[in-house]
């Protein structure tokens, strides 16, 4: 196997190579212009898509009201059925630079839901149209389906590029005034705040009118503080996992303290900070200091399967419908990339072209971390703005994430003043199939200070949605002040014996829940104060 690249933080790490629903409508709005999106749902009308995924649409909308733009975002758009969405639009971006926001779509929190290894789609039972209108988008250029030539080398540029392709898509389903909620992950770290930077510079409530940010593994730092500082002790907590020899794992240690990050971690991730945080004395470039990409390159030979994006993984490798399965790229003879099926495409109404999951996009990016002054900002001027980190990712792990927040000024104070330590609770739920359990109970620890929450995500790596989707949706409700992200703590149910939860009887016949797409267990408690 080809030794270890080390990607810039956040990007994506290679080494080589159904409930009832209503029916979806062929033609639900009878306005011209918007019959060009309309996307049949109908089961079967998308291929290997044997239920009703509901009103939808999609294609390409330009970045300008230029009469000759040829750059164009792909969008795929769903109005949702829950009646507490109507003023709300959540956009939904994944990271890269230039990785397709269909991946969320597929794997983490769209209707449709087609996981590594599984014979064929399945309705997402966990899927974010049911709580907001949501559209995921393709961007910046060059990503996806997207059209032109890429041109930005900044994320001011990308945001900019995208808040003219807002308004034209706001204009086309006739979205003015809505609450303007955005989401994401890993290299989304540095898109979002820079796209809510651009969106408040606008000051048009129109169209702009933004609300809350929830990023998921974001890359919102430099590489050495997301990536090496924090590797040794991420080693520590999962060794079962990494499995290595005592002489390599004394090495790691001695060079974590002669490269003076254990020094930097005992110093500076504290509550609240005794200071602002100094760049690391040496980086990844100094010899001997690469010490993530030396566990990644160690790693592989103990679990060749290793995958950066969720560490508990192991062989066999699983096939990807996305041709990304973990660290590789992995596409077995006779397969065929979903997206990059023309029939496919056709059904969805994207251009008829190569697709491949991460593209070339944003090659130079020219812009500061966003933690650095955007990130701060939208903290201070938004209702709410969620980060959350997987327990089990190792392509950008969470005490940077957390070394980053204690180095940030928000609220009129640097960091969080107290440690995290709350349970982060996802209620008891039945769950509605075998092919879309979920999780419940204490999933992680969670902590808010000044509008800004914290939660580290148990059992979860780099992609949360699609690892533990019903806490990717009590995320969502507590952006958008729906829902306390725990209950008060006298409130905590007593957990259940495992005879006594409704997966238990894994014989019993089961039907699918026929509860509507809004679901009530969300609503249960009210918001404790910000």
């Amino acid at each position: 196997m080809p030794p270890a690249t080390r990607p810039n933080a956040g990007t994506r790490y290679r080494t080589t190579s159904v409930p009832s629903r209503a029916q979806s409508h062929t033609h639900p709005i009878p306005i011209s212009p918007l019959h060009k999106y309309v996307v049949n749902g109908t089961a079967g009308a998308i291929p290997e898509v044997d239920f009703d995924i509901g009103e939808s649409y999609a294609g390409l909308m330009p970045i300008s009201d230029k009469a000759n733009e040829t750059n164009q975002l792909y969008f795929w758009f769903f109005p949702s059925e829950n009646p507490d969405a109507g003023d709300e639009i959540t956009i939904w971006l994944n990271g890269g630079p230039g990785c397709s926001s269909l991946e969320g779509f597929l794997q983490e929190n769209g209707p449709i839901s087609w996981q590594y290894g599984t014979p064929k789609p399945v309705y997402n039972p966990w899927n974010w149209a049911n709580l907001t209108n949501i559209v995921w988008v393709e961007q910046p250029v060059g990503t996806g389906f997207s059209q032109g030539e890429p041109t930005a080398t900044s994320e001011e540029e990308v945001a900019a590029q995208f808040a003219g392709f807002w308004k034209n898509f706001v204009d086309t389903f006739d979205l003015c005034g809505r609450k303007v909620y955005i989401a994401g992950e890993s290299y989304a770290g540095k898109y979002i705040p820079y796209l809510a930077n651009e969106f408040l510079d606008q000051e048009d409530k129109e169209y702009y009118d933004i609300k809350g940010l929830m990023i998921y593994d974001p890359s919102v730092a430099a590489d050495t503080l997301l990536q090496d500082v924090p590797a040794v002790p991420f080693v520590d907590r999962w060794s079962g996992l990494f499995n290595f020899n005592n002489s390599f794992t004394a090495s790691l240690h001695e060079r974590a303290d002669s490269c003076g990050y254990n020094a930097y971690l005992d110093t500076y991730l504290q509550f609240p900070p005794p200071g602002k945080l100094p760049a690391p004395n040496k980086t990844s470039s100094d010899e001997g200091c690469a010490l993530w990409s030396e566990i990644i390159d160690a790693v592989m030979l103990t679990n060749p399967c290793f995958d950066v994006y969720q560490v508990a993984t192991t062989c066999p490798l699983l096939w990807d419908q996305l041709g990304f399965p973990g660290s590789f790229d992995y596409l077995p003879e006779g397969q065929q990339i979903y997206f990059n099926r023309s029939d496919v495409q056709a059904a969805i109404n994207a251009p008829i072209q190569p697709w491949a999951e991460c593209q070339t996009a944003l090659e130079t990016d020219t812009s500061v971390d966003s933690s650095w002054v955007v990130l701060p900002r939208a903290i201070d001027a938004l209702d709410r703005t969620v980060i959350v980190h997987g327990d089990l990712d190792f392509i950008l792990l969470y005490n940077g994430t957390l070394l980053t927040i204690q180095n940030m000024t928000f609220g009129g104070l640097q960091g969080f003043q107290s440690a995290p330590k709350d349970a982060f609770y996802v209620p008891y739920h039945e769950d509605y199939s075998y092919e879309s359990l979920s999780a419940s109970g204490v999933m992680g620890v969670t902590h808010t200070e000044r509008k800004l929450t914290w939660v580290q995500q148990a059992l979860s790596g780099h992609m949360v949605p699609q690892y533990q989707p019903s806490s990717g949706k009590v995320v969502y409700v507590r952006v958008s002040l729906r829902l306390a992200i725990r209950p008060p703590a006298a409130k905590l149910p007593r957990l259940v014996p495992p005879s006594a939860h409704p997966t238990f009887h894994a014989l019993r016949p089961r039907k699918l829940d026929t509860t509507p797409r809004h679901h009530p267990w969300y609503f249960i408690h009210p918001l404790p104060p910000i």
